[in-house]
Formats: structure tokens, sequence, C-alpha cells
């Protein structure tokens, strides 16, 4: 493996000395908590943005719609170009666009101002995201501490997501909905001068060009797919509006595939999804998100809608959940060394499961501990520990020059997952209380089937990663 990583993948340092490894998984994870973290702060300092900058419901959705299009779309491009032009320098062109785009949006005085700049930071994000992962494999030799570095990065990604609303609600509060951006800037600058001065350069050695026909294809309908699915809500699944853009993003994505099976050096070789470890472990992925990413909404809606918790007090009482994605993360690789990657993907998936169908008896009444605190974290134990090893299962096998393209692939998977199945139980939500006053009981009633199909969705997860996972990681092509 040696030989072949270094006669596939080129690595660049200055001559000082080489930095600590937890200092470079510690960067990449920084990159990685403010990419995943800003898919969800926002959301509680829509009411104060609708009030500043005049916007209506639909520009509303559109603050959160155009950073979560830009960020699936561009995943693909982002990771396949960290392979080819370096890993370190999509780190920081990434992440200097996601920290000038927050400036830029936290200064918004327009509407649409505040829309170009969320788009933006998408884009930085999907640059940046692939790297993180990829910077993370590459510092760390494979074994018991490449795992848990991936289970550290596993848990501040989940953790950025869980303390979206925590953080939102004690920026809105305390300071105004502006800081929900700005916040990014300082912590940005820090962890910009930190890569600059301590990553290493990584990249593919193979002389290779950017696929462009195949870049646009999967950029166009990656986009358009996530432009489709972010219509359900408000047009709901049968409308043009729906249908248009989710047929048309699926004909580009096909139209992809085939060019790429055509193409001499193509953006994504389609031998990868040939791979058992990567195309298993990323439809596992796109499965356990669809169900995992609708937690956090639907428990903050529960929280204020029925219980009469205010934004940070529904913050705080997530916090519990939060904690417990992030202790799973860090027992996953010790149970990986004994039980299997497989093992312990099944394990958290079923316990995540239970906490799921636990949750789909809330009562309109529900006290504190039964209600949020202790299904919340049995939910978020379980995914901390499934992610782990399904990380590390998607990101084996491959050959190193693929390395970018491959965590690219698994973020687009988790994020497609989670956007879609945001769709799918908002609408399911929706259907059950349709023609009824939105009391705390029927709300109530809504979620309580939302969290049912989660747990559904789960079982059936659980069961098709005990059948197609492989029982260890791949070895590297």
């Amino acid at each position: 493996m040696a030989r072949m990583l270094e006669a596939t993948d080129t690595t660049r340092m200055s001559g000082r000395a080489a930095p600590p490894m937890w200092l470079v998984v510690a960067l990449a994870c920084a990159g990685q908590f403010l990419v995943v973290l800003d898919i969800s702060v926002v959301n509680v300092a829509l009411p104060s943005v609708r009030t500043a900058l005049e916007l209506d419901e639909q520009g509303l959705q559109w603050v959160v719609n155009a950073y979560a299009i830009a960020f699936a779309g561009f995943m693909l491009l982002g990771g396949r170009a960290g392979d080819l032009y370096g890993r370190k320098r999509m780190f920081l062109v990434g992440l200097g666009l996601f920290t000038l785009a927050s400036l830029g949006g936290g200064l918004a005085q327009e509407g649409w101002q505040l829309l170009l700049a969320r788009a933006v930071q998408g884009l930085g994000a999907a640059v940046l995201a692939p790297s993180t992962l990829t910077i993370v494999t590459s510092a760390v030799p494979e074994g018991a501490a490449r795992a848990r570095a991936i289970a550290t990065w596993t848990a501040v990604g989940a953790g950025g997501g869980a303390a979206g609303g925590f953080v939102g609600g004690v920026l809105v509060d305390v300071l105004s909905w502006r800081w929900v951006l700005l916040i990014n800037v300082p912590v940005g600058a820090i962890v910009l001068a930190g890569a600059a001065r301590w990553l290493a350069e990584s990249r593919a050695g193979d002389g290779r060009r950017l696929d462009l026909p195949g870049a646009v294809l999967v950029t166009a309908g990656l986009a358009t797919l996530a432009y489709g699915i972010s219509q359900t809500e408000a047009e709901g699944w049968t409308a043009a509006a729906t249908l248009v853009p989710l047929c048309a993003g699926l004909a580009l994505i096909a139209l992809f595939l085939l060019v790429e099976a055509r193409a001499k050096a193509p953006l994504m070789p389609l031998g990868l999804l040939r791979l058992r470890s990567v195309a298993s472990a990323n439809v596992a992925m796109f499965l356990s998100g669809s169900a995992m990413f609708c937690m956090w909404f639907f428990m903050t809606l529960y929280a204020q809608n029925v219980l009469g918790y205010t934004p940070l007090e529904a913050g705080l009482a997530l916090v519990p959940s939060s904690l417990a994605v992030i202790i799973g993360s860090k027992l996953a690789p010790r149970l990986m060394r004994t039980a299997g990657p497989r093992t312990v993907a099944v394990l958290g998936t079923l316990i995540a499961m239970t906490g799921f169908g636990w949750q789909s008896t809330m009562t309109a009444d529900g006290a504190y501990l039964t209600a949020i605190m202790f299904p919340g974290i049995l939910m978020m134990l379980g995914a901390g520990l499934a992610g782990t090893p399904l990380a590390a299962l998607a990101t084996s096998g491959a050959a190193p020059q693929e390395a970018g393209l491959v965590s690219g692939l698994v973020n687009t998977s988790r994020t497609m997952g989670g956007s879609l199945g945001l769709a799918v139980m908002s609408t399911v939500a929706a259907a059950h209380t349709a023609g009824s006053a939105p009391t705390p009981e029927t709300l109530t009633d809504g979620y309580a089937v939302v969290f049912g199909t989660g747990a559904a969705v789960l079982a059936a997860g659980a069961v098709l990663m005990w059948v197609w996972l492989p029982r260890r990681a791949a070895a590297v092509h």
C-alpha cells in the first residue's frame, strides 16, 4: 500500500517539521463543523430575518434552500477538484468562500443580498466538505488510529447539526440574527490561518484533467434534484413545480452516468459503484440520513409548538442528545475492533430505531425526561455508533487518487438523504393533520407519525446493512 500511495498520490510539505496528527484532524473537523452547523443554525433566526429584511414565506424558504441546493449540487465536483488540484488548496478555497459569504450575509441589507450570500456559502461548503474527510483519511494511517479519527469527524459533523438550534437560539436572543452568520467570520479566519500554516498539500499524481461534461451534468443534476425536493413542502409532490425539476434532475443524473461510462478520464469512474464497500455504505448512509436528519427538526418543532419552549430552551433541551452522538461516535472505533464495522453499524441503527419508536409515543403534555431527553439520547447514540463504521466502509476499497471523490460521495449521500427524508416526513406530518385545526394534540399526532415512519425506515436500513455491508473494510485497490 505504501508504494501505491507514493505512485498515485503526491504530498508536498515545506521544510518545517510535520504538524501533530491531532492538529491536522482538528483543523479538518473544524471546517466540517462550520459546514454542518450552517445547515441548521439559521432556522431559529428565520422569524427575525423576515422582520428585518421584509421577506415573504417563499423568500424565507430560500434562505435555507439556497444553501442546501448549492451544497448538494457541487459536492461531487468539489471532491474531484480536491483530488486533481490539491486537497489543501480546495480546503482553503472552500473555507475562504464560506467565510466571505458569511460576512456578506451577516451584513445584508436586502433580501436578495442574503440569498446570494447563502448560495455562495453553499458553494464554499461543497468545495470544503469533501476535503475535510480526505485530509483526515490521508493524514492518519489505516487501522485503529484512522477509525478514531473518522469517529471524531463523524461526531463533529453530527454535533454541528445538533448544535445549530442551540447556537442559533443563543445568538439571536443575546445579539441578533446577523450573528448567526457573522460568527463564522472569526472562526473561519482562525481555521484558515491554521490550515495555511499546518496542512500539507496532497493530490492525485496522474496528471488528469477535470471531466468538464461530467462535472456540468452531475452538478446540474444534483442541484435540480435538490431544488425539486425543496419544492415539495410548499407545492406538494404532484405539482408541476415539483415533478418537473425532480424528473429533470433524474434525467441529468442518468445522462451523467451514460457520459461517464464512455469518458476516457471520467469525473466518477463507475467502477467505484461496483465496490461493495462503497456502494453499500453510501446507500446505508442515504437511508440513515433520511431518518436521522429529521430528528432535530421535528424535536425542535415539538418542543416549541407543543410544549411551549422558547428557541433557547429547545436548544438546551437537546444538549443531552448532542452529547450522546459524540459518545456514540467515540465508542464506535473500540467496538469496531472486536465486532467489525458491519455489526456496529447495525447495532447503532437498531438503537436509533428504538429511540424513534419511543419518540413516536409522544403526547401533547409529555414530560421532558420521557418525551425528549431519553428517546433523543437513544436516537443520537445510535446515530453516532452507526455513522463512524459507515464512513469508514464508504471510504475503504477505493484507490488514493479517488479519495476526494469518495469523500464527496459520502457527503452527497448523507445530504441528499437528509433533504429527501425531511421533505417526505414533512409531507407525512402534513397529510396526517390535513383538515384539522393546528392544536397541540393534532400537531403531536403528526410528529408521532413522523417518528414511527423513521423507525420503520431504520428497521429496513438495519436489514439492508446486515445483508449487504461487508464484514470488514475493503483493502485499497
